[in-house]
């Protein structure tokens, strides 16, 4: 089940865009509203002390050692009527020109671009040179109290210089701040006074904030909206890539990153895939290994315990042959047969467990070979029809004391490829095994069937069926159907287990069925190809 995200990336970085913008927005007006103020003014201070030099420099090229201020000006105002009566267009035009090089030129400009108010004076006839704009005769009053040291009582200071200086003063007239500068040209003989007022600059200022706080938060909005829309692609691929390690902690290692994008996403969406890929074959391993594993531990398992039955299969089946042995031996030791019928019989009984348990230990030799490997078939092309023959002649008194009929028709030569003998040691343990479990019409029949590659032999008899959960149990060392695994058959219980030893060392099959009146056991051979 997914877990709900309690921080997302993406309300983060809006979070963060938000309060940067924010922060930012409250910087500027705090700058503006506490030092643009300052800036402003020492900006203009700066453009008064430009004013005054550019002034005094043009009044020292103009003037000279030979005429006053006034006498300029008076030239220059001569000079401007008359070119205005008698000039054309294009001499005024020229004229235009010439008059940026004038000292009333160079006032007015900076009377229109710096809202600077001039007034000049003659110091020693105290008239006034150049007044300009409607409050002249209110500055040529104020820069003569200045003078006289009266009139400055909220002034600041902002620059002190040789012949003037620059403050800032309260006009109680008009209720506003100005920022002044007066003192004496270079020439010691004209007084000057410049003002600006100061009100615009705080307009200035307060329409600046207003502005940058509009603007601010306008960029916030929209600056919030953008950064939506972009960590939405940012964050959606990473929400695709976290739906992906979900899915590969619950081992679903087909998922797979399907992005092209070659930035670091794409690299991390391939890297994962790589990472799947090297999980998905590591865990693969991991689970044959631990298969292979569970596999050799009940294999061990059911080792150990065919040990345990083994070893007490074999105690079994030798603990009667060697009390008999033993019995038997003890009586003749002890001389409880005196005459030589007894005697002869007590040797016959021993010499007969004797061979009994010789023949149980050829045979595990045999299987233990079988099973090991030692003991491999030696392919030769023999007929099987006639080693069967040759079988049933040997064990045709067997077969009379049995009182077996036998069913037999040899046909025509059957070859076949196998180990002769080992063959010969699959049908005799089938014969065996049918003489033994005989009943009813005491029928035994041996027939088989050709194919294409193989030839299937067939061993019948008459009797009890077995029961179907025997027949899977019927191969295995020393397992009997009868379970109180009586001696009445005289069999030991390893003679089918070497046939399927023999079978799986020819890499054939055998196998036994119920049919009608009896059980029948089948191998199969390979057939051998026909020799011209």
């Amino acid at each position: 089940m997914k877990s709900p995200l309690k921080s997302s990336i993406r309300h983060r970085i809006m979070l963060i865009f938000a309060g940067l913008m924010a922060a930012v927005l409250l910087v500027a007006w705090a700058i503006n509203n506490w030092w643009l103020e300052k800036y402003y003014i020492d900006e203009k201070r700066k453009e008064m002390e430009a004013a005054y030099l550019d002034i005094d420099t043009l009044v020292q090229e103009k003037a000279g050692d030979t005429s006053s201020i006034s006498e300029v000006i008076a030239k220059e105002l001569q000079s401007e009527w008359e070119a205005r009566e008698n000039a054309d267009e294009d001499s005024y035009g020229a004229n235009n020109e010439a008059k940026e090089r004038t000292l009333l030129g160079l006032i007015r400009d900076y009377g229109d671009k710096n809202n600077i108010n001039m007034v000049l004076i003659d110091s020693n006839t105290g008239t006034t040179v150049l007044g300009d704009g409607r409050d002249s005769d209110y500055l040529v009053q104020k820069v003569q109290k200045y003078v006289l040291g009266v009139g400055r009582r909220h002034g600041v200071i902002l620059k002190k210089h040789e012949n003037y200086m620059i403050e800032t003063n309260f006009d109680f007239r008009s209720h506003s701040s100005y920022m002044e500068s007066w003192g004496f040209l270079s020439d010691n003989q004209t007084l000057f006074i410049m003002s600006m007022p100061l009100a615009s600059i705080r307009e200035s200022v307060a329409l600046t904030n207003r502005f940058t706080t509009y603007v601010g938060l306008v960029a916030l909005v929209f600056g919030c909206i953008l950064m939506y829309f972009v960590t939405n692609q940012v964050t959606k691929p990473l929400m695709h890539l976290a739906a992906l390690s979900e899915r590969m902690s619950e081992l679903d290692f087909d998922i797979k990153y399907e992005g092209a994008s070659r930035d670091e996403i794409g690299v991390l969406g391939r890297s994962m895939n790589t990472l799947s890929d090297k999980l998905k074959e590591t865990i693969g391993a991991l689970r044959q290994a631990n298969w292979q594993l569970q596999h050799d531990i009940e294999e061990k398992i059911q080792i150990d315990e065919m040990r345990k039955e083994f070893i007490a299969n074999v105690s079994h089946e030798l603990k009667t042959p060697i009390a008999l042995i033993q019995g038997y031996a003890e009586g003749l030791g002890e001389g409880m047969c005196e005459d030589k019928e007894s005697r002869d019989y007590y040797c016959e009984v021993i010499m007969d467990e004797a061979g009994k348990m010789n023949q149980m230990v050829k045979q595990l030799l045999t299987l233990s070979a079988l099973e090991f490997g030692s003991d491999t078939p030696v392919p030769e092309r023999f007929d099987i029809h006639e080693l069967i023959h040759d079988l049933l002649n040997s064990a045709r008194i067997l077969l009379e004391q049995k009182e077996a009929k036998v069913a037999w028709e040899a046909g025509g030569p059957l070859y076949v490829m196998a180990d002769e003998f080992k063959i010969e040691e699959v049908v005799t343990n089938f014969l065996n095994n049918a003489m033994n479990h005989l009943s009813g019409e005491r029928i035994i029949r041996i027939r088989t069937e050709c194919g294409q590659d193989i030839v299937k032999v067939m061993v019948y008899n008459t009797g009890k069926a077995i029961p179907e959960e025997d027949i899977p149990n019927l191969w295995t060392k020393f397992y009997k159907v009868d379970k109180a695994r009586t001696r009445s058959y005289g069999g030991s219980g390893i003679g089918l287990s070497i046939v399927k030893a023999i079978m799986d060392a020819h890499h054939q099959n055998c196998g036994v069925e119920n049919v009608e009146g009896g059980v029948e056991f089948w191998f199969t051979v390979e057939r051998a190809r026909d020799i011209e």
